[in-house]
């Protein structure tokens, strides 16, 4: 390992929407931001095609160009974009202490303030044809994807209340959503579960699962197979949305910061602070409820103001010491 240790201001791990905004405003209030992007730089939306609900593109962006605007953005106001991915963290518990961060198991940082933003990863089924087509049909953001399958017929896969939310969307836009629930029952709550057995366009399939999903380019159709008959039919379907679940990318500060069950870091009240002082979180990292980009880039702006006034205290009790 490196025996130089750089010492800066603020570091912000990820490089989503979240991240790319904590960057802008940070680098904006003079705090000198590292950014270290991770394993995918941009985030999940470099795997969108199309960015239809971003507010200020009124002919929309795709996912790519949007996240490379905003790490140019970033830039100019001086924020260092690095390719990097955090391997050990040893963050501080005391007010105004300092949090040590060590890159790719070599280079260590030593910040006062840390903002994470490292996103969430949607999980799939990992059949070969859905990885195939994801961009091409395959979704795992309905509310972020459905608005192009408008009047089609799609399918959803999932039976917790986040699947039957999604689904509740997909068939107020679309002509049928065919609704696969791999048990006999599904998770959701009896609310929500009311809610799709009330629509007229939408069928759910029990015990059904994708054997695979069909088409070149795009998403042509889809063949299901029954896991208690092993019977398989086919169905014409142009999207295919897939609402099993998100996993945090947080493992790495499980022990010393505050997550929920699942992951999820835990910030108090409408801040971005977490447990430790000088650490904060945003995007999907913390947020479970909405995961879109516009309000990931909302939290990323609160993590750096989050960030900016405490470094404002730390440095005034420093000199009133």
């Amino acid at each position: 390992m490196s025996e130089k240790v750089e010492q800066i201001k603020t570091l912000i791990i990820g490089s989503g929407p979240a991240g790319y905004t904590a960057a802008i405003y940070a680098a904006r209030a003079d705090l000198k931001p590292v950014v270290y992007t991770g394993m995918e730089p941009g985030g999940q939306l470099t795997t969108t095609t199309e960015v239809d609900n971003f507010p200020g593109y009124p002919e929309g962006i795709t996912g790519p160009t949007m996240m490379m605007q905003l790490q140019q953005q970033a830039e100019r106001f001086g924020t260092d974009v690095r390719i990097g991915m955090v391997t050990a963290v040893e963050l501080s518990k005391e007010e105004g202490g300092t949090h040590k961060v060590t890159i790719d198991d070599d280079k260590i940082i030593e910040a006062k303030t840390i903002i994470i933003s490292t996103g969430a990863t949607a999980k799939y089924l990992n059949l070969p044809s859905e990885q195939r087509l994801r961009g091409g049909g395959v979704s795992a953001c309905a509310v972020c994807d459905g608005f192009f399958y408008k009047g089609q017929d799609v399918a959803i896969v999932g039976a917790g209340d986040t699947a039957a939310e999604e689904a509740s969307y997909l068939a107020n836009i679309c002509n049928k959503v065919t609704m696969l629930v791999r048990k006999d029952h599904m998770r959701a709550s009896k609310a929500m579960q009311h809610r799709v057995n009330s629509l007229p366009n939408l069928e759910i399939r029990y015990n059904t699962e994708v054997d695979e999903v069909l088409g070149d380019q795009v998403v042509e159709g889809l063949r299901m197979v029954n896991n208690q008959t092993k019977e398989k039919e086919e169905i014409a379907i142009t999207g295919l949305f897939i609402a099993i679940g998100h996993k945090p990318n947080t493992d790495i500060f499980k022990g010393q910061i505050d997550m929920d069950e699942t992951g999820y870091i835990i910030t108090k009240g409408k801040s971005t602070k977490t447990n430790l002082p000088g650490v904060f979180a945003c995007g999907d990292a913390q947020d479970k409820e909405y995961r879109q980009a516009v309000t990931a880039a909302g939290t990323g702006c609160m993590a750096a103001l989050d960030a900016e006034r405490y470094l404002a205290m730390v440095e005034s009790a420093e000199e009133v010491a």
